[in-house]
């Protein structure tokens, strides 16, 4: 069993799962307003294509997670690649909303089996010291997804090439990021991780090896004894269970979900999925400059993301999450002021500045530590379903948001102060919950997190 690549490869290409998320998420936003032209839709069915991703999301995030505990993470990801390709296909072809929404469903499907499966492989692969940096990859991957889908909508809009829909060639254009997941699928490694729940201990070495070439045999050897003992640890406590997650990995299961609703009820996805809409309808834009607002939002989120990726194991994980909920807090607030108060007409740009301001401050904590934390704090035995679990519960909150943002729009007059106000109270809401609920975990292997949380659930 021979791995000729190198980490860079590795790591790159297993946060492409991301990438995926993040493209499908970026590319409706563009699309949709087309497709409801097209399809002749009205705007209830409008909002169900766009929301319609987040039901099949919650199925296959709280599927996977069992499914890879099982079979290994490798393969989930290469059946994640080909829902992604069928999906971003039927979606392209489409003829009308039964057909849409079928194929968003599956598109669902494969956007929520890579938000469980990548940060959990991620966090496996990656060495203690630069779990955090190596893990926000996953994230970071997930805002260039978005980014690269606003320069689609962008560069297809009102070019219906080959005598095919500007629409269509968006959608279609998800299908060279799905090829190159499943060619990485395909030739990355198994987790060790997994490969020693399984007692494959030969694969393992080697993939351990591989992927610490800054370590000797010796060193490699004592992690891998270290993964050893705990997973035979479970094997005799006869761990691994449904069980197990509500009783001693309590603490992590009440710590991932609160962790994942945060991070959507503070709003992020409103501005990702409808900010042409709120520019469009709140300040009278035209669609082409709407789109433009929505591809420098996207251009301060991947940037601010990769400040994150290259501090993030410099501070520990709580201090960066309050962090950011104050800045979001901050800005919501001053948002929502401006909007309720001053004269709307000329709130246009102070509204860009903020939103801009309130995605950095989402984009350097709360955007990926969710995601490297879900991935860090569940026992091994448990850590397929935990981060389904933990998955899913974004997705809901994701679905939450989505599916009533439009809603309190129009409950607000067209006024995005209202929303905006609302989202202030979870983003000051998750700081008490950060201090009392979210442990720290820089620094810790998988292990000793392991060790410590499994404490405190028993201990309950």
């Amino acid at each position: 069993m021979r791995f000729p690549l190198n980490n860079t490869f590795i790591f790159l290409f297993g946060a492409l799962g991301g990438m995926l998320f993040g493209f499908d998420t970026g590319i409706i936003s563009g699309a949709s307003p087309l497709i409801e032209s097209d399809f002749q839709l009205n705007a209830a069915q409008t909002g169900f294509i766009t929301s319609s991703v987040l039901i099949g999301s919650m199925i296959g995030a709280l599927t996977i997670g069992g499914l890879s505990d099982k079979y290994g993470r490798k393969k989930l990801l290469i059946v994640s690649s080909l829902l992604f390709l069928v999906g971003s296909a039927l979606s392209a072809t489409a003829t009308g909303f039964v057909w849409m929404v079928a194929a968003r469903i599956l598109l669902g499907l494969a956007v929520g089996a890579a938000s469980a499966l990548t940060p959990a492989y991620l966090a496996e692969l990656a060495p203690k010291e630069r779990r955090g940096s190596l893990s926000t990859l996953f994230q970071l991957m997930v805002t260039l997804g978005i980014l690269l889908a606003y320069l689609s909508n962008l560069g297809f809009l009102d070019r219906d090439l080959l005598g095919w829909d500007d629409w269509r060639w968006m959608l279609a254009s998800a299908l060279i990021p799905s090829a190159l997941l499943l060619l990485g699928g395909l030739l990355l490694p198994e987790s060790p991780r997994y490969l020693v729940k399984q007692g494959d201990m030969r694969n393992a070495f080697k993939v351990l090896q591989l992927i610490r070439k800054d370590m000797d045999a010796a060193e490699v050897t004592a992690e891998l004894d270290e993964i050893e003992r705990v997973a035979s640890s479970e094997r005799a406590q006869r761990q691994g269970g449904v069980k197990e997650l509500f009783t001693t990995a309590r603490p992590a299961i009440i710590a991932a979900v609160g962790i994942m609703l945060f991070q959507q009820l503070v709003g992020i996805n409103s501005v990702i999925y409808f900010l042409p809409q709120v520019f469009i309808k709140g300040f009278g834009f035209p669609e082409s400059q709407a789109i433009w607002v929505s591809v420098g939002i996207g251009v301060v989120n991947f940037l601010s993301t990769i400040v994150a990726t290259l501090f993030m194991d410099r501070f520990n994980r709580k201090t960066v999450l309050v962090f950011g909920s104050v800045v979001m807090a901050v800005s919501l607030v001053a948002l929502a002021l401006l909007n309720f108060l001053g004269d709307v007409s000329n709130a246009a740009v102070p509204t860009m500045v903020l939103i801009a301001v309130y995605i950095l401050g989402f984009a350097v904590s709360w955007g990926p530590l969710a995601w490297v934390m879900i991935g860090e704090i569940f026992p091994l035995s448990v850590r397929g379903i935990g981060t389904s679990i933990g998955s899913a519960a974004n997705w809901i909150g994701n679905f939450v948001v989505s599916q009533f943002f439009l809603m309190l729009l129009a409950a607000f007059g067209n006024n995005v102060g209202g929303p905006f106000a609302i989202f202030a109270v979870f983003a000051v809401l998750s700081i008490p919950f950060v201090l009392r609920f979210v442990p720290e975990t820089k620094g810790k292997s998988l292990e000793q997190i392991e060790a410590e949380l499994v404490g405190r659930g028993a201990s309950k």
